[in-house]
């Protein structure tokens, strides 16, 4: 993920790539499994990988949320769309905010874990966050059983005359290891009328759902799972009192 252009110089066109808007659906698919997942009522989420904060939009009515990523660009893009939110620049897989929350969500930006030990270390760091009796949910764009190679588009116009289209496309180009390949292609109009295009190529994981569940029991959640209308596995659990066993 360091390094990558759309969550460097070109995360000022988030808001257009992946409005909040978009999440309507997918939050009130998603909120039973996080209400449902602690021992007590939360009122506490903190989101690994929170990117610009658009699903998170979708959840502030009903949790105090701590948002934590490791672009500080995509952070001032969720500022500005969450502003009451507490914001906090961290890497998943090292993270130590030093206190617990009622909840943990790991979204899409878990597909950035691209070996065991990446994927272990940011669940260590949702067990070290996740009070006792806590709830976490972890919900990866797909695993080795779902996924098939794709393409789609998208993009939105801004009223300052800006806009964005973008080329999404996956594959898996060695289907012995543990990653696949996302490229995006971007088409954008600046407010001036001028246009540009770019591209680049993103490397995400890609794991077993047993290997999941395992390393979700290892860093000491019961854990369940569901596939949600986009078929996407949803892992939700919650954190045992006792110590997270060893890695598996």
């Amino acid at each position: 993920m360091p390094g990558l252009r759309m969550y460097s110089d070109l995360a000022a066109w988030w808001p257009l790539v992946s409005p909040p808007a978009d999440y309507v659906e997918e939050a009130a698919d998603l909120l039973p499994s996080l209400l449902a997942a602690p021992d007590a009522p939360p009122t506490t989420l903190l989101e690994l990988g929170s990117g610009g904060g658009s699903l998170a939009s979708q959840l502030k009515a009903h949790f105090r949320l701590t948002l934590s990523d490791p672009s500080p660009q995509m952070l001032a893009v969720s500022r500005a769309t969450n502003p009451e939110c507490e914001h906090v620049e961290g890497d998943m897989r090292t993270l130590d905010l030093g206190r617990t929350f009622d909840l943990v969500l790991i979204h899409d930006a878990v597909m950035y874990m691209t070996t065991p030990d990446d994927l272990r270390a940011a669940l260590a760091t949702a067990a070290r966050h996740c009070r006792p009796g806590g709830g976490i949910a972890v919900l990866p764009d797909s695993v080795t059983e779902t996924f098939e190679p794709d393409a789609n588009c998208g993009g939105f116009d801004a009223p300052d005359g800006r806009g964005i289209r973008y080329l999404e496309w996956s594959w898996d180009p060695d289907p012995a290891d543990t990653t696949i390949e996302v490229v995006y292609a971007f088409v954008l109009r600046h407010a001036d009328g001028t246009v540009e295009a770019t591209h680049e190529v993103h490397r995400n994981g890609l794991f077993p759902r047993a290997d999941w569940s395992r390393w979700l029991r290892d860093a000491g959640f019961d854990i369940s799972s569901r596939l949600d209308p986009w078929n996407r596995d949803v892992f939700t659990g919650r954190h045992t009192a006792g110590r997270p066993r060893p890695a598996s």
